[in-house]
Formats: structure tokens, C-alpha cells, sequence
């Protein structure tokens, strides 16, 4: 019954948008498994005749951000298009990660607040729910979503955006646009100012600010402890370096690097009778897990929880449980060090004491990007598969880990067209905006508070894993991760306007909701779908009052903008 429900609902909403679209490509269709029933990040768009499309707000990213983002736009009486990268709308939320790191309910409204009254929690709903409801949110205000709409380039003139072409040869004309990517690749090709990695301590007197800080998890997920040899002949350096073990150099504690967090799929997991069993990828090599097989098999009494943990002497390795699983361990479905390329399609190693200025502008055309990206992509799918698939059946393996595993599988109610496993990978961080105004560790400790809130973020300052490296511990050379904290704070505090707006010199009628202006300290916090959601729909809203006043989003006026959010039901502040 839970199937046919679901499908009688996929089949709705597909009916639906056919009679409601009219352009090409403007529903899911088979390229998103290229016929292989994989996910995949990029396939290449087929090539039409060239088209002009007008709207007066242009949303680019199909993620909570920009799906409020256009739903506030049209509300407001705009014609707002939403354009997806990929062949789904949510990001995330849609994605796989349904466990929502909310932080405190009372800090959401507006939109964000109906979509988790809508679906009936706020937690651990299922991912073809949470994009059916988007859907029909997206139908309710008469947005037009395009799907398999690969950003190919921009019309500048004079600071503004004129025109965004796709490669599917349609070219987007708008009055203001929307980069809602987890990326920032609207932004970036617009020439406006961006970050990659984490500045040093000392760029804003963040105590969290840059390796090595001491503040949280110097123990969490580190081994337990253990002298963990890196080599793969334990007492021969001379051997190399095991898989998943980064040569990179690592800097001073404080210094910063163009590293960025982890990445991971969040997949979908049932001990149902029906359950999938976790699937071998292709080019399957278990000495990729070597370091992991050393650490199940130490001489130590370890206890293995398949969960969180922070007690001495216990580690995941992995999570299980009903629904969305995470990362959770010292060698877990996290792929430290596997990202780096992804934001811009660059990576420089190497530390700094000082902040390096701002990037602009794009580092290669976009194509070229997006198959780095597809890559990095595939990688991710395979370590996890085979991270997986080797927990559960390899012979290094301790029998009780693999029988707990192999209660455990894929749920065949999610994900049909991939294989079951997430279509949408976890970018915990892309590029960030550089604007007037960058949010830091000064504000999400109320420090430093902003009169231009347009939402709240109450999440603890969070960051997984930067790096796994090899350090020196009492003379020995053992494996350590480095880059993870949650860190609290006293209360929720505000996010800038100023924050998603670039400088007025780079460009005057675009908003970041997503890739915004803030440090990795302060990201870590601001980075969750819920926030995501409300600074979609302040951007939106922002958008409207700019084309009707005929301003630049920087000069929109924030009494008004503030007034106009809180009649949404959007929540500046909390007692």
C-alpha cells in the first residue's frame, strides 16, 4: 500500500507538470541515471535551439534556499522561474538528510516553519516526501521549475546581471537573480568576490578559526587514542602511506588552508525484510579500508556503537538507524580529504598565516568544472558502496560488525531511479561570498549582532573533518583527523542582509542565500536546511521590493524588508 501510495503521488505530480511546463526539460526524465541506474552529479544537457526566457526573478539551485526563494517571489506577484541543476528540487532535504539539524523550532517561520507543519515533523521524514512536498508548495504559487539546467555562462553589464545562458542554449533574462547553489557558481561567474577553505584564526580573532583549534573534539573520532601506525607496513615508513592517509603538509594550529569539510551521502536505511543489501561498487578494492580494517582489528577494548559517541574507548564505526545515517567514526562514510577540488575546481596545498585576498571570476569555463565535479562525485559514491560493502562482508572484518551490518540495507522505497542511493551528494561547504559585511564566531556568540537580521541560525558552530594526517605522539607517527568541531553558543543570533548581497561594485541585483558571506567558523553554524530555507525566503522577498522600487538589492530599505518578513511570519529574534 505504501508503494502504490507513492507512486499514485510521483505519477500525480508528474501529470501535473507536464500540463503546467511547456518548455524542454522541464521534468525529471533518464538522464539523471544515464541509463545506468547510478547517480550521477553532471550529465551533460542536450544541446537546443537557442531561446530566450523572461521572468522578473531568476532563481539558479533547486536547493530549500532557492525553492523559498522563488516561492516568495511568486507569492509576492513576480514571475520567478527555478532553475535545477539536477533533475530534482531540495538539495539535501530531498537528498537524504532528513535527521534536520533544526537547532531550536521557535528560531524557524515563514515557509520553512510550513514545510516542516506540512510534512508533520521536523525530523527523520522520508526524502520522496519532503520533494513531493516541495513540489507542491512550488505548484501552489505557480513557480515554473526547469530541471537538467547546467549554468554555461552570464551577461554582465555595467554591475549587473543581464543574462544567464544554459547548456541547454536557453538564455535567462531577469530583473534580479537568485544564486541559491550550495556552490556559488551563479556568483562566481558573475565576478563577484568568494573563498575557498578556512581562514586563520587571526583573519577575524576566531578562536575556532583555522587548524588545530582546541576548543572541541581534540578526542572525538580520533582512533580512540590509539597509535594507529599510518604505513602500510606498521613499523616501515619507507612502505608508504596507507589509502585515505593525506601527504599533504599540514600547518601551525591557527593557520588557515584552502581545505574544505567532508563530504558524504546521506543514505536511506531499513532493517525491512525488503531492505537492499549494500552494493559492491565497480572497481571494488578493499585495500582502499586498510587503515579502517587496522583500527576494527587493534589489540584494544574497543566497543563499536554504529552510532555517535563521544566516550573514551568507542567509535562508530558507522551509523545505523532507521532513515537517514550519517558519519560516525574516526573512518566513516565522511571522505576526508576527497572535496577539495570541488568548490572552484582548484586546489592549492599549503598553509597561511595571513588571509589571501579574495578570488573572482570563474577558474575554468563551466563544463569543465562540472566534469571535475562528476569525478569527485563518482569517487564519493565508491568509497561509501564499497565502505559499505565492506563492513558487511569482508573477511578483516569482525564477525559481529558484519552481522549487525548485514541486518541493515537500503530502503526500496527511496531513490528508485538511482539505485536506491542518495542522488544529491552532502556539499557541506562550496565557496563563500566575500561582501561588505562576513559573518564570524563573533556573532554567532552575540558578540558581534547584526541590525540587519533577516532570520536566525541557532546550530551549534560545526565543522567535520578537514584532514587526516600523520602527527607525532609520544615519539611514534600515528594517524590523526583534524578540521572537526561543534562548538555552542548562548543564544540564537541573526544573520546580516548584508550578508547575501555582494559588494554594489561586483553586482547590484543578485542575492546569495546560500554561498553567503561568512567565515568556515561561522558557516559551520549558518550551513544547515532550515536557515537555508529562511534566507531563501528573505531573498525573495528582498528581490520583489528591489524590482518594485527600482533599487539596487544593496539599497533595498531594511525597515521595509524587516516589516514585510515579520507580516510573513518570518522570526527576527526569540526571548
Amino acid at each position: 500500500m505504501k508503494q502504490f501510495s507513492r507512486s499514485l503521488i510521483h505519477f500525480t505530480v508528474l501529470l501535473i507538470g507536464c500540463l503546467l511546463l511547456s518548455c524542454t526539460r522541464t521534468l525529471p526524465d533518464t538522464r539523471e541515471t544515464s541509463g545506468d541506474h547510478k547517480p550521477h552529479y553532471y550529465i551533460k544537457s542536450d544541446r537546443g535551439t537557442s531561446k530566450i526566457i523572461e521572468c522578473d526573478v531568476a532563481v539558479y539551485g533547486g536547493t530549500p534556499g532557492g525553492v523559498t526563494a522563488a516561492i516568495q517571489a511568486a507569492n509576492l506577484g513576480k514571475k520567478a522561474l527555478l532553475l535545477s541543476f539536477n533533475q530534482h528540487v531540495g538539495g539535501m532535504t530531498s537528498g537524504g538528510l532528513t535527521a534536520t539539524d533544526i537547532g531550536k523550532r521557535e528560531t524557524v517561520g515563514g515557509l520553512a516553519s510550513e514545510f516542516y507543519d506540512r510534512i508533520g515533523r521536523v525530523r527523520m521524514y522520508s526524502p520522496s516526501d519532503a520533494e513531493n512536498l516541495y513540489l507542491e508548495m512550488l505548484e501552489e504559487a505557480g513557480v515554473t521549475v526547469l530541471y537538467g539546467r547546467c549554468l554555461e555562462t552570464v551577461e554582465m553589464e555595467d554591475g549587473q546581471l543581464i543574462s544567464m545562458t544554459m547548456e541547454t542554449n536557453e538564455t535567462i533574462q531577469a530583473r534580479v537573480f537568485v544564486d541559491a547553489t550550495y556552490e556559488g557558481d551563479l556568483m562566481a561567474a558573475a565576478n563577484v568576490s568568494y573563498t575557498v577553505g578556512r581562514e586563520p584564526a587571526s583573519a577575524y580573532g576566531e578562536p575556532m578559526g583555522g587548524q588545530w583549534q582546541k576548543d572541541s573534539w581534540e578526542n572525538v573520532y580520533q582512533f580512540c587514542g590509539l597509535p594507529i601506525s599510518p604505513y602500510v607496513d606498521a613499523d616501515n615508513p619507507d612502505s608508504g602511506l596507507l589509502p585515505e592517509v593525506s601527504s599533504d603538509p599540514y600547518g601551525k594550529a591557527g593557520e588557515g588552508d584552502y581545505k574544505v569539510q567532508a563530504y558524504n551521502f546521506r543514505h536511506y536505511l531499513t532493517t525491512d525484510e525488503d531492505r537492499i543489501p549494500f552494493p559492491k561498487p565497480a572497481g571494488y578494492d578493499p585495500d582502499r579500508y586498510a587503515l579502517l580494517a587496522r583500527f576494527l582489528n587493534y589489540d584494544a577494548p574497543i566497543e563499536w556503537v554504529f552510532n555517535y559517541t563521544v566516550a573514551p574507548m568507542t567509535d562508530g564505526p558507522v551509523q545505523l538507524r532507521l532513515g537517514d545515517s550519517n558519519n560516525a567514526g574516526s573512518f566513516s562514510t565522511d571522505y576526508v580529504g576527497g572535496n577539495y577540488k570541488w568548490p572552484d575546481g582548484t586546489y592549492q596545498s599549503g598553509s597561511f598565516e595571513e588571509l589571501p585576498p579574495p578570488r573572482r571570476g570563474l577558474t575554468m569555463p563551466m563544463s569543465e568544472l562540472y566534469k571535475i565535479r562528476e569525478e569527485i562525485f563518482q569517487d564519493h559514491v565508491n568509497y561509501q558502496q564499497g565502505l559499505m560493502y565492506f563492513l558487511a562482508n569482508d573477511p578483516q572484518v569482525p564477525e559481529f560488525i558484519k552481522d549487525t551490518m548485514n541486518a541493515w540495507g537500503l530502503d526500496p522505497d527511496e531513490f528508485q531511479n538511482t539505485g536506491h542511493w542518495p542522488h544529491q551528494l552532502y556539499i557541506r561547504e562550496g565557496r563563500r561570498m566575500v561582501s561588505d559585511y562576513v559573518m564570524t564566531q563573533a556573532n554567532c556568540e552575540s558578540k558581534e549582532i547584526v541590525s540587519d537580521g533577516i532570520g536566525l541560525a541557532s546550530y551549534p558552530m560545526d565543522s567535520h573533518f578537514c584532514q587526516r594526517v600523520v602527527i607525532k605522539e609520544d615519539g611514534r607517527d600515528v594517524v590523526r583527523n583534524e578540521g572537526g568541531f561543534q562548538q555552542g553558543f548562548p543564544a540564537p543570533y541573526p544573520i546580516a542582509y548584508r550578508a547575501i548581497v555582494p559588494k554594489k561594485q561586483e553586482c547590484r541585483n543578485l542575492l546569495v542565500p546560500v554561498a553567503l558571506s561568512a567565515s568556515h567558523v561561522a558557516f559551520g553554524s549558518i550551513r544547515m536546511e532550515p536557515v537555508f530555507m529562511i534566507l531563501g525566503q528573505s531573498a525573495g522577498t528582498a528581490a520583489v521590493m528591489a524590482i518594485d522600487e527600482g533599487l539596487a538589492v544593496q539599497d533595498v530599505n531594511y525597515a521595509k524588508l524587516k516589516t514585510k518578513l515579520q507580516e510573513d511570519g518570518m522570526i527576527l529574534a526569540v526571548d
